[in-house]
């Protein structure tokens, strides 16, 4: 067997989700060590700070001896090299995840020809599950308490002023 694999889970986590918490857990089951990085994307207006992501990974995942969690701005192969990791790790829900997955994944390759992509298949139970449907049901008032931690679930109602819930 070769030498202990670090893989590295990027991601905007504009909130961590259930879903996104699945493929944590199954690839910290998997790797040596999994560092879940929040990606800086200036195409995108988050509803939370990046340290505030950071935050709430992390107290989603203190369950979970194997992991780091981290910030980066710049290309997910140039985090991959500093951290010496050999695997970027990512999560498919639908047939449209794959096409956009393996355009990325074969760009990766290019960029970096020593990185592999490994793909999860998100469990069944999380298919539908998208950090933008989260906060439009939130928005709404409606309960989010099946899609993410409860603390996040906090966290994003305050933000749209709401009331969690019974």
């Amino acid at each position: 067997m070769g030498s202990p694999l670090t893989a590295i889970y990027p991601g905007s986590f504009d909130p961590i989700t259930l879903g996104h918490l699945d493929i944590i857990e199954r690839g910290c089951n998997l790797f040596h060590e999994v560092i879940v990085v929040v990606m800086v994307n200036p195409n995108k207006n988050p509803l939370f700070s990046v340290t505030k992501r950071i935050s709430q990974i992390q107290k989603a995942t203190e369950h979970l001896t194997n992991i780091k969690v981290d910030s980066f701005d710049g290309l997910t192969v140039n985090y991959a090299k500093i951290q010496q990791a050999q695997v970027l790790l990512r999560g498919l829900r639908v047939v449209s995840d794959f096409e956009k997955e393996l355009q990325m994944a074969h760009t990766n390759k290019t960029l970096l020809e020593e990185i592999e992509t490994v793909f999860l298949a998100t469990s069944t139970e999380y298919g539908f599950l998208s950090s933008s449907l989260v906060k439009e049901i939130a928005k709404f008032g409606a309960s989010i308490n099946h899609l993410v931690p409860h603390h996040v679930a906090l966290d994003i109602y305050q933000c749209y002023n709401k009331t969690p819930p019974p």
